[in-house]
Formats: C-alpha cells, sequence, structure tokens
C-alpha cells in the first residue's frame, strides 16, 4: 500500500508540472474558438476506435484487456499528427487536452473520495425500501456526481438485496443512479459539466428541465417498484426471511463528506481564476481523501484504481480521435439536416448508446454552435 501511495503522489506530481508548462508555453490557446476545416478522412480514426471499443471486448476479451492502451494510443496519435504537422494546429490539441484534463478531474476525484465511504444498512429490503434507495441515489447523484453515487450506493444497494438480486435490480440503479439522477447540474454528470465550462449556466438543466426529470424519475420509480413488488411476493418465505436479516449498520471515512464538498466547491471555480486552478483543487481533496482513508473503508469497498485507469486511457484516445469530428461538425452541421430538437434528440441518443455521453454531448454541443453560429 505504501508503494501504491508513492507512485500515486509521484504521478500527481508530475503530472501538475506537466500541466503548468503546457499552460506557460500554450495556455493562450485553450480558449481559441478559431473554426479548423479538417479533411473528414481524418473522422475514420475516431469511428475506427469506437467500433474496437464496442466489438472487441466481444470477440476477444483478453486481447482487448492487454492491448487496449495501445489500440488508443494509435488512433489518438493520428489525429494528433495531423493536426500538429499538417494543419499546425497545435492549439486545437492543447485546447482538447484541457477538456480532457477537466473531465477527468472531476471523474477522478469523485471517484477516488466516494471510495472512501463505506456504508452499510441495516433493514429490511422490500421494494419501497429498494425505491426509497434509488430515490435518495438519484438526487444525491446532482451533488456528488453519478459517479461518486453509484460509488457510495452500489454496494449497500447489493447487499441489502444479496438474497434476491435480480438483473432488473442492477439494470434500475444504472438507470436512476448512475445516469438519469444527475441530470440537473454539471456536477451531476460530466456531459453538464462540460456545457457548463463552454458558457451554459449552472443552473440551466434546473430551470428548464426539473419538471421533464421529475416525470421521467417517476415513469421509472414506478416500473420497478411494479416489478419489485411482484418478484417479492413471488419468492419463497425463506428467502423472504433471510432477506429481513441485514447486517447492523455501520459506516467509515465520514470525514470525506469534506472533501466532496471541496471539490463541489472547486466546480465553481471559473475565469478570471488561475487556470487549472480548479482541477488542482480536486485532485488535492482526492490525494488528501486517499491518504486519510483508513485501508478498512477501501478494503470493504474493494477499491482499486483499474476502471479510472481503464477510463483514463480510452478517453484519451477518445478526445485526440474526435477532434476531426467536432471540427467538422462546426462546419458542416447545417448540411447534415440535424436542426430540429427532435432530430438532436434521437442522433445523440443514437451515438450515446454506442459512445459515452461526454464525448456524445461534445459533438452535438460542437454542432449547435456551427448551426447557430455560437461559440465559448
Amino acid at each position: 500500500m505504501r508503494k501504491s501511495k508513492k507512485h500515486i503522489l509521484l504521478y500527481f506530481t508530475f503530472a501538475s508540472i506537466a500541466a503548468l508548462i503546457v499552460y506557460n508555453i500554450f495556455g493562450f490557446a485553450i480558449h481559441s474558438s478559431e473554426v479548423i476545416s479538417v479533411n473528414p478522412i481524418f473522422i475514420l480514426p475516431f469511428a475506427l476506435l469506437l467500433l474496437s471499443i464496442a466489438v472487441m471486448p466481444f470477440l476477444n476479451r483478453a486481447w482487448w484487456d492487454r492491448y487496449y492502451p495501445y489500440v488508443a494510443l494509435a488512433f489518438g496519435s493520428i489525429v494528433i499528427v495531423y493536426y500538429f504537422f499538417g494543419l499546425q494546429h497545435a492549439d486545437r490539441i492543447v485546447a482538447t487536452s484541457y477538456d480532457y484534463i477537466c473531465f477527468m478531474s472531476l471523474i477522478g476525484s469523485l471517484y477516488i473520495v466516494s471510495s472512501g465511504i463505506h456504508i452499510n444498512f441495516r433493514g429490511k429490503t422490500t421494494p419501497a425500501g429498494n425505491v426509497a434507495l434509488l430515490t435518495t441515489g438519484s438526487v444525491l447523484s446532482n451533488f456528488i456526481g453519478t459517479t461518486g453515487a453509484s460509488m457510495l450506493l452500489i454496494r449497500p444497494f447489493l447487499r441489502m438485496n444479496r438474497y434476491r438480486i435480480k438483473p432488473y435490480h442492477i439494470v434500475f440503479f444504472i438507470f436512476l443512479v448512475s445516469n438519469i439522477g444527475g441530470a440537473m447540474t454539471p456536477i451531476g454528470n460530466p456531459p453538464l459539466f462540460f456545457g457548463y465550462l463552454k458558457g451554459i449556466p449552472f443552473f440551466w438543466m434546473a430551470d428548464h428541465s426539473a419538471s421533464l426529470w421529475l416525470l421521467s424519475m417517476g415513469i421509472l420509480l414506478t416500473i420497478f417498484f411494479v416489478i419489485d413488488r411482484i418478484a417479492f411476493h413471488k419468492e419463497s418465505k425463506t428467502v423472504r426471511s433471510e432477506a429481513a436479516m441485514i447486517d447492523d449498520s455501520e459506516v467509515h471515512g465520514l470525514h470525506n463528506i469534506i472533501f466532496l464538498l471541496i471539490i463541489v466547491g472547486a466546480v465553481f471555480i471559473d475565469s478570471p481564476a488561475p487556470l487549472l486552478l480548479r482541477e488542482v483543487i480536486m485532485w488535492g481533496a482526492a490525494l488528501a481523501s486517499y491518504f486519510t482513508t483508513k485501508p478498512e473503508a477501501h478494503q470493504k469497498n474493494n477499491f482499486n484504481f483499474i476502471p479510472l485507469k481503464e477510463v483514463a486511457i480510452l478517453f484519451a484516445g477518445i478526445f485526440a480521435a474526435m477532434m476531426p469530428a467536432l471540427d467538422w461538425l462546426e462546419t458542416h452541421a447545417a448540411g447534415m439536416g440535424i436542426v430540429t430538437p427532435g432530430q438532436y434528440y434521437w442522433y445523440s441518443g443514437t451515438l450515446s448508446s454506442i459512445l459515452d455521453n461526454a464525448p456524445t454531448y461534445l459533438n452535438f454541443l460542437t454542432a449547435a454552435f456551427g448551426l447557430h453560429g455560437a461559440n465559448v
């Protein structure tokens, strides 16, 4: 554990120094709004990377687990070379790197800090109790992010239902806590955080979509309750009696709530504050959380850095490879026929089903910028 902590500290120090060097050399480029004309053939690495992520784990999981970093690096490097040498737009690379740093800082810090909080509930696992936990998690997602709320509550949810767990329990948890729940604030979902960085007001979603959010949540919770109640009554008395015997409640790492609040507060830091101050505060909170959390809490949560490592590597490739797609969309949005809210809804939903919602959001936000002549 000590060796691991030393490595983490070294990585953080190296990343901070690198970020400061990049800022001092190219800091002017981060807020550049110049429209770049690109050859659409260079959208192909982005498409191939998405196809690899979607298909390769099913074709050869062992090969993909071993070589996915090289695949992401290869496709991303093709585009970086094109922008640096072909288009001579190093500033575009720097601006994309900044977006990536913002994305990983929010995701990574919330993942690390929330993993230091271990919760176990005492009480009966009933359909009503499950609805209460899912509702709480969905609301909480808006304040600590879907990543943080999922890390915090997925294990208590599984333990509460361990004698009667069904696939639909996991599916509805993902629907409610890991996705829709965080749709009201930029803290809740990384895509909304990108919109906030691009100039969309912090409370825009809450002002315009609160009623739709409540309707969606109500429909899903009702459907879940009906399914869970039917399943609950079909279960044997033995299963129901075992399900009622939940362990004594326990909580570890509550001091990490302070670090969560620090991360949430850092989100509101914007210009004219020094560049990357927000991200340094987020990672500082994450490091403080990691080093002050007792190993027992991490062990009970089965915490490790493997998921964060995979996200960091894959999204480094995605952010690099999608630059031509973003720039092409900005100049050709009107010609694609994506102009109405309904078209944006269906096309973005379709792309989000094979791509993460953060790069999907950036793609269609860029298309909207191009369609309406807007910029950051």
